[in-house]
């Protein structure tokens, strides 16, 4: 009963987590295009969305991260047995992948806190998707558990990959014919 009630506890934080990831390069793309406007404008839109960029980061996501992991570490103390388990492995080297996206994504984070535009709005829409992919793969992984299936869900993980840059593209192409879009 106790792992039950602590599996769902890792995935409420793993969900607003990855909430969190979704949201703040969203943000970071708001804060980029608003540091190339004019004042009063860019004076204005910067400071709310370094507000609304912090509290998103420090009272959600890296909370939700921590706890999320916190509760993980649980799971395995009471289900030692997955550690032998090859999907396991592999589902651990892609929390390793995302905990390393939330870094990068934390460097941005305080460059942008402290006026410093070193990527364009572009990279930043495409950077967005990185949680996506790790997303994708871990519960791929999670629910197939097989090395066949994981084969799939790789395959179809590129599939996703490409359909997510044919969009961003198409998205471009509209945003630039509208600026408004």
């Amino acid at each position: 009963m106790e792992y039950n009630y602590i599996k769902s506890l890792h995935l409420i934080f793993v969900i607003t987590w990855f909430a969190g990831l979704f949201y703040i390069p969203r943000l970071f793309v708001y804060q980029i295009e608003a540091f190339h406007k004019p004042s009063p404008e860019k004076e204005i839109l910067g400071k709310q969305l370094k507000l609304m960029a912090k509290r998103l980061w420090y009272i959600i996501t890296w909370p939700s991260a921590i706890l999320a992991t916190l509760f993980a570490v649980w799971l395995i103390i009471l289900m030692p047995s997955w550690l032998q388990q090859s999907w396991m492995h592999v589902k651990l080297t892609f929390v390793v992948l995302l905990f390393l996206y939330h870094y990068k994504t934390h460097v941005y984070f305080k460059q942008l806190q402290n006026d410093e535009v070193n990527v364009t709005s572009n990279f930043m829409r495409i950077w967005n998707e990185g949680a996506t992919f790790i997303l994708f793969a871990v519960v791929f992984l999670v629910i197939l558990k097989s090395s066949i299936n994981w084969i799939f869900g790789v395959i179809g993980i590129v599939i996703l990959g490409i359909l997510l840059m044919l969009g961003f593209k198409l998205y471009k192409r509209i945003r630039e014919k509208n600026p408004d879009a």
